[in-house]
């Protein structure tokens, strides 16, 4: 990744976006964290930043525009279709895993019960261990 970060994380969950971003800050210091409560707010963050992120990290259930649809809307976008778009959500079925994988997500995480394996989660991403 560019020295400092950017990165997008879109949950409608508060709490769940708070424990994300600790446990970020933890792991990279110098990084810029962008937030949106559904998929049509980061379609509205996207295009009103003048730098891409380094990542899109994705929950699926949320209102107005769930993470499939906002998954669809980023593939179609030139502008957003190269931003690897990392799915983070309570879901744990396959199906699921399978189906954003075809739409073009890079890596499917499901929300852990703790902040360490969240932690040990991040930092596979950041250091690129999934592909």
């Amino acid at each position: 990744m560019r020295k400092t970060s950017t990165i997008l994380i879109v949950d409608d969950d508060e709490d769940d976006k708070e424990m994300f971003l600790e446990i970020v800050a933890e792991l990279q210091a110098d990084i810029k964290c962008l937030k949106a409560g559904n998929g049509f707010e980061a379609l509205e963050v996207l295009k009103k930043e003048a730098l891409l992120p380094d990542f899109v990290f994705l929950d699926l259930n949320m209102p107005r525009m769930n993470g499939r649809q906002c998954l669809e809307q980023l593939k179609k976008d030139a502008n957003f279709k190269k931003i690897p778009v990392i799915i983070y959500t309570t879901s744990r079925l396959e199906e699921d895993k399978e189906q954003t994988k075809k739409l073009g997500a890079v890596h499917f995480i499901s929300k852990p019960s703790s902040l360490i394996a969240l932690r040990i989660e991040l930092e596979k991403v950041f250091s690129k261990e999934w592909i």
